[in-house]
Formats: C-alpha cells, sequence, structure tokens
C-alpha cells in the first residue's frame, strides 16, 4: 500500500503547487450530497483493506477505501456491527466515505452519531504529510476530538487514510412495534419513553402510523413489549432496510426537495406545508416541501435547531444551515490549518470553504 500512498502524496502536492482543486471521492454512493463538487477525481479505492481487527477489543481498523459491506460483512462473522447503522446508497460505499459524511442511519437514537464511534484516524493534509490522531482503543484520548472533527467534513480537511472505529455486539433479540398516533401525540409519547429504561433502538413516524424498534436481551425486549403495547410488525426487517438507505416509499417518491431538520427531540410538530417523517425519538425531521428556504430554516431554528436541503432544491440557497460568525471563523482556521492551498473539496460544504 505504500505506493499508493506515494501515488496521493504526487497528487496532493502536484495540485497544490498549481493550485487546482482535488475531489476526493471513493465509491461516489454520496455525489449528491453537499454543494456542487469540484477538481479532479482523487479515487481512494485502491487504498483498501482492514489493517486490524479486535472483536474482544470491539475496534475495527481500515483503510478509506474498504468497502463498507467488506467490513460488515467481517464484523457479522462475530456477531458485532457498526451500531450507527451507516447508509449504504449503493454497492460502492467505502469506510473513508462514510466517516465524511457523517451519515447515521436509525441506529444513531440509541447508540450515538458516526463520530461518537471514531476512535482514531490517519489524515493527509494539503501538504501531503500523513497526521495520526487518536488510536485503536476506546481508552485512548490523546487527538480524539482531532479525528472526530473528521466525520462530516466531506473531505474538505484532508483526505482520510484510514479509520478506528469502535463495533458493538448485535442484540440478542428485536422486535418492532405499530401504533397508531398522530405526529403530536407520538412525539410526546417517545419522549415519556425516552426517559425509562426501554430498549428503544430506533423509531419513525410518518401518516399517522409510529414504528418502534426494540433491540437488547430478551428478558428486556419481552418486558418492553408488554409495557409499551402495540402491535407486532412482522416485516419490520425490510421497513428498518428501507429506512436506512433511504429506498423506501418516502424517499423515493416525489418531486420536491428534501430538507433535514435537526430539532431537540420535544420540539411539537412543524408547522410547515409537506409531507414529514420523523425519526431518532424526534430529533431528526425529514421534510418534503417546495417552501423556500428561508421559511424552513427560519422554522428549524425558532425550534432550537437547524435544516440542511438534503436532495434536490435549489443549493444556491447553502445545503448547510449558515454558521454563525465565531463558528464560520473556526471552521475558517480548520480549513487553513489542515488544507493551507485549499484544494480539498473546496465548496463542498460552504463555498467560501
Amino acid at each position: 500500500m505504500e505506493q499508493a500512498l506515494q501515488e496521493f502524496r504526487d497528487v496532493v502536492a502536484s495540485a497544490g503547487a498549481a493550485g487546482k482543486p482535488l475531489r476526493v471521492r471513493g465509491g461516489g454512493t454520496k455525489d449528491w450530497y453537499g454543494q456542487q463538487m469540484d477538481g479532479e477525481i482523487l479515487d481512494t479505492r485502491e487504498y483498501s483493506g482492514i489493517i486490524d481487527y479486535e472483536p474482544t477489543e470491539l475496534v475495527i481498523t481500515a483503510r478509506c477505501g474498504t468497502p463498507l459491506a467488506e467490513i460488515e460483512a467481517v464484523l457479522a462473522q462475530r456477531n458485532q456491527m457498526l451500531a450507527f447503522e451507516p447508509p449504504h446508497f449503493g454497492p460502492g460505499s467505502t469506510i473513508g466515505g462514510v466517516v465524511a459524511a457523517g451519515l447515521s442511519g436509525p441506529g444513531r437514537q440509541a447508540s450515538g452519531a458516526v463520530r461518537d464511534f471514531v476512535l482514531g484516524a490517519a489524515l493527509m493534509n494539503g501538504k501531503g504529510e500523513t497526521l495520526r490522531f487518536g488510536g485503536q482503543v476506546m481508552k485512548n484520548v490523546a487527538g480524539y476530538d482531532v479525528s472526530r472533527l473528521l466525520a462530516g467534513s466531506l473531505g474538505t480537511l484532508g483526505l482520510i487514510l484510514d479509520v478506528s472505529l469502535k463495533v458493538l455486539p448485535r442484540p440478542l433479540r428485536e422486535t418492532t412495534l405499530r401504533f397508531e398516533l398522530s405526529e403530536a401525540r407520538a412525539i410526546e409519547q417517545l419522549n415519556a419513553w425516552g426517559g425509562q429504561p426501554l430498549p428503544v433502538s430506533a423509531s419513525a413516524c410518518h401518516g399517522g402510523v409510529l414504528i418502534v424498534r426494540l433491540s437488547g436481551a430478551e428478558a428486556a425486549v419481552r418486558a418492553a413489549k408488554q409495557k409499551m403495547g402495540g402491535e407486532e410488525d412482522a416485516q419490520a426487517g425490510q421497513f428498518w432496510g428501507g429506512l436506512r438507505n433511504q429506498d423506501n416509499v418516502f424517499f423515493a417518491d416525489g418531486d420536491l426537495p428534501l430538507w433535514r431538520l435537526s430539532v431537540p427531540s420535544v420540539a411539537p410538530p412543524l408547522a410547515l406545508d409537506g409531507e414529514q417523517l420523523i425519526e431518532w425519538g424526534g430529533a431528526q425531521r425529514w421534510l418534503r416541501t417546495g417552501l423556500d428556504a428561508g421559511t424552513i430554516r427560519s422554522a428549524a431554528a425558532q425550534a432550537g435547531g437547524h435544516a440542511t436541503l438534503y436532495r434536490g432544491g435549489d443549493k444556491s440557497a447553502g445545503v448547510f444551515h449558515p454558521l454563525a460568525p465565531a463558528v464560520a471563523k473556526i471552521h475558517r482556521n480548520l480549513k487553513n490549518a489542515f488544507d493551507p492551498s485549499g484544494i480539498f473539496n473546496p465548496g463542498r460544504m460552504y463555498p467560501d470553504l
């Protein structure tokens, strides 16, 4: 793999000297996410392979171009998983892209986001230098926050070379319950359950129906099912898979732009025109609507959150919620520190970064 690393260094050095942008890309399954992309493609797929996997330590380390499917297959052999359930969006998804995009699936509600599982990482900066942050054990905190910064950075800070991720055992038992509830009532109920010792691992509300997944030990799931009520859904596996990879009816249908709103879980239903789907115990609201960006972002801000133009729509309004001046300054300083020539995915997150 040293040859691949040297090729990366040569490409980065050449781009830096010429001031030309590089478009860091794995399988391209998330090319649609973020602002418009520009530059020569820096393909990461040749730099692939699992470097280390310690099932007893619940840690796996892999190179950036390693297919997500390969990692999950190896983990499944030891009855383990990536608990944040990253979406695949196709067979080409790589672990570098998973971390760079920072997107989590239904399991994020109970287990945490991508960044919560990043223990360490290696990064090639704009000078072609390899920097290492964090480690390969959960107790290692040296540089821990720096490695977490890479989650959701969309490749704007540099080329992620490899990552060490915490993994978790698969639950011994899972079942899904179905309830007929309005959005307002569903949000209230989800927050009430959230304050109790119940093994709720995922939830989704759409069209007057609330779906809740329970995961854990057999006795815990059985007791929670008896306490919560509802009807058991035998087709739940297909539903959660469709929600994770966003290929179910809600995401597949409709030509209107899709917005992703992050708000406090207790926020009441947002009075916005369009079709909504509520996830993560009420903290994530998906919205298909033709409303303008200002109206949507104002509503999200009033609820204590922010809004992202996830798919479709006019990206000139900005894909991500505008940053406060102080936060924008931090972003700019980080970009300058890691990528002083501004060659890595320029403008992918914000036009001036």
